[in-house]
């Protein structure tokens, strides 16, 4: 059946446009500052500079998805007005026929100002004294939906939707030239788009979603009248929170109409009037914390993850405000990089899983090699906003009134955020290892490491070994294996240490304590002697992507948590780099950091702690996690890290495929240990993840370095 009005069908009354401008005189009579002020003249020069603007204008804000990695099944969703917009095609007459009868019985016969419409309007805001009908067409009402929705400012916003008879006059004058550019069933769809329904409700899909849990190419007369009914006052409307007398009399009101004007038989709408209101509530999730029960308690921290780096990205705005904004209201489509499978293990693997009243969080994060991807993010902790059952923080100083981070939390303990991260030991001798290789260094370079070794550059600091088995000659495979902290000293004098500094800020780390910041800074970083024991705070993630890097032989890929980002067209998102090229903003963003040869020979050197032989070297004898290479089942490189008095623990391995960083420390409180018994829980945590995620793919090998950089 047609929209159109069965009695009008076929015959559009022809209206004169000296009507139309005769129509707006009226109007200007019918508020009372319009015939003072020429405000005609004046609404006209706006209509005219602001009608190109709302023809060009984007899309009403829509709600932007977020989708697990079969792109397929919804975790989640951003908005601040539900929406997604939807073709005409795609839209029940019946909402179409039921618009038109609740709010413009004559759209389909005016052309943007209905002069009968305004006639009437005059008639009554003349015997109230006021303003009590506007005869706004639903071109009109489009045209001040626009003007909302494209408005940039509080300002414009006002100026859109305040009862003044500038408004007015200028809709009536923008209705007009709307019309000579869009048609019937255009205007038609970009106002169903537009119209607000309630309950967060924005646009017809969402109030078809959100009352009736279907699409609007589905709804019933029934139920497409009650929503068309809620458009002139949803509060007043509502039959969700009211007691459906208001709704229900307005429904009946809408189906009047449509029978009325053809739309419906009378019989019809007599059996439609007779039938109550059934409501099928739908509460659309929004953010990390609604995101589907089944993924949030675990995947929620990787959603949270997302957030943070989109709130970094220029792409998306100049800043954290405009670029979240973007992300509500941008209608994209998001498919994250996580991969199921990967997830699943890190997550089975997680240390004390069964304790989750421990301050203890243990924590894993596995990245791709050569894309930088994020594959899993995992931790012994629920990702919730309700903290009621969470016990006191352990942190003595924090007092009794404050939470801890367990068993529920939405902080970003994995990354990604503001918070600093924990120490991470030895884990950082990578960093003047690989700079002292990609300077030229060999692996066989040796130094006598004694117990206790006192650095005359860095002004008499004298560390220690943890252990007296370690004293004697070492080369960097023996060093790097048994952890050796009087070597790495040495090697840190000779490459400097700055030089380790500044190869980590490469490989992606930040600093964010006041502390860290000072010291990297370029004035003390020459005398940071203790950056190679791994003073510095780092999260898992920083660290899974920088051991990434050295399995992507020395390519460095920002670390990234999506596969692809869709405009709401179908488009992908792209950004200008500096150097003035489009990118897709999914894409891996990579760049060589050391050569090849240095980080194969890193490589080498850091197969010696797993327990896994090196192509080119030998160990040693022994090594600090030796028990890795047996439980990965193939070639795998990695490195311990603890802390003074075992506070915090880490283990950051790789295979050619993935390369994984896990931690266990107490966030509330890093003075509280850990304790050596606890210390090979993040080794487990990797080795274990690296086996389940690559069970049943070919083994590949290390490329090893060549003899120039052995030595």
């Amino acid at each position: 059946m047609s929209n159109r009005p069965l009695a009008s069908a076929g015959r559009a009354i022809p209206l004169l446009r000296a009507g139309l401008i005769a129509g707006i005189v009226v109007a200007a009579a019918a508020y009372p500052l319009a015939a003072l002020t020429g405000i005609g003249a004046k609404a006209t020069a706006h209509a005219v500079e602001q009608k190109t603007d709302i023809l060009k204008t984007a899309l009403p804000a829509e709600t932007s998805y977020l989708y697990a990695p079969d792109g397929k099944t919804v975790l989640t969703m951003f908005y601040e007005e539900y929406r997604q917009y939807t073709k005409i095609e795609d839209i029940s007459p019946n909402i179409q026929q039921a618009i038109v009868a609740a709010e413009d019985n004559r759209f389909y016969q005016h052309h943007g100002v209905d002069p009968k419409g305004v006639a009437r309007a005059f008639v009554s805001n003349a015997r109230s004294g006021g303003v009590s009908q506007g005869a706004s067409t639903l071109t009109m009402q489009y045209v001040r939906m626009a003007l909302r929705d494209s408005a940039k400012t509080p300002k414009e916003v006002q100026e859109a939707t305040q009862q003044t008879s500038l408004r007015k006059v200028k809709e009536m004058r923008m209705a007009l030239e709307i019309e000579k550019h869009l048609s019937k069933e255009q205007i038609l769809e970009r106002y169903l788009n537009s119209a607000y329904f309630g309950h967060r409700a924005y646009g017809i899909y969402a109030a078809s979603q959100i009352f009736f849990s279907k699409t609007p190419a589905n709804l019933s007369p029934v139920e497409a009248a009650t929503l068309a009914g809620l458009v002139k006052s949803p509060s007043e409307y509502d039959p969700i929170t009211s007691d459906q007398k208001d709704a229900t009399a307005r429904r009946n009101y809408v189906l009047d109409n449509m029978a009325r004007l053809g739309y419906l038989s009378p019989d019809a709408a007599a059996q439609a009037k007779a039938e109550p209101i059934k409501l099928r509530l739908t509460t659309p999730p929004n953010d990390c914390a609604s995101m589907d029960p089944k993924y949030r308690p675990t995947w929620g921290f990787y959603c949270d993850y997302l957030k943070n780096w989109w709130s970094a990205q220029p792409a998306f705005g100049s800043n954290r405000l405009e670029r979240m904004d973007k992300l509500r209201r941008g209608g994209y489509r998001i498919v994250l990089a996580l991969d199921p499978k990967i997830q699943a293990a890190a997550e089975k693997n997680v240390g004390a899983k069964d304790n989750t009243g421990s301050p203890f969080a243990n924590g894993i994060v596995v990245a791709e090699p050569g894309t930088g991807r994020i594959k899993a993010m995992a931790v012994n902790r629920n990702y919730s906003l309700n903290l009621s059952d969470n016990g006191p923080s352990s942190n003595p100083e924090a007092g009794p009134k404050v939470k801890a981070n367990y068993p529920n939390t939405v902080a970003p303990l994995l990354g990604g955020g503001t918070l600093p991260g924990y120490q991470a030991g030895s884990t950082f001798k990578m960093f003047p290892m690989l700079a002292a290789l990609n300077s030229g260094m060999t692996l066989s370079t040796s130094f006598n490491s004694p117990y206790t070794y006192k650095s005359a550059v860095y002004d008499g600091w004298a560390p220690s070994n943890a252990s007296g088995a370690m004293t004697g000659v070492q080369t960097m495979w023996s060093g790097f294996g048994k952890s050796v902290n009087t070597y790495f000293v040495q090697l840190e004098e000779k490459v400097g240490a700055d030089a380790g500094v500044r190869l980590a800020e490469q490989l992606g780390l930040r600093w964010r304590t006041d502390v860290d910041k000072d010291q990297a800074s370029p004035a003390k970083a020459k005398k940071w002697g203790a950056f190679t024991l791994g003073v510095s705070d780092a999260t898992p993630l920083e660290m899974a992507n920088a051991y990434a890097t050295v399995a992507a032989e020395g390519r460095y890929c920002e670390a990234i948590p999506v596969n692809s980002i869709m405009n709401r067209d179908g488009t992908p998102a792209m950004y200008t780099t500096p150097g003035g090229v489009q990118r897709e903003v999914a894409k891996p963003r990579c760049r060589q950091v050391v050569s090849a040869d240095a980080a194969r020979a890193a490589t080498d050197a850091a197969r010696c702690p797993t327990g896994d032989t090196p192509a080119k070297g030998g160990c040693g004898g022994w090594s600090t996690a030796d028990s890795v290479r047996g439980t990965v089942g193939r070639p795998v490189a990695g490195k311990t890290g603890t802390t003074d008095s075992t506070r915090s623990a880490w283990f950051v391995g790789f295979t050619p495929e993935l390369a994984a960083a896990s931690f266990i420390a107490d966030p509330d409180n890093p003075f509280n240990a850990v304790g050596d018994g606890q210390s090979e829980v993040p080794v487990n945590a990797v080795a274990l993840t690296l086996r389940e995620a690559l069970k049943g793919q070919p083994v590949r090998q290390f490329t090893p370095p060549s003899d120039q950089i052995v030595g």
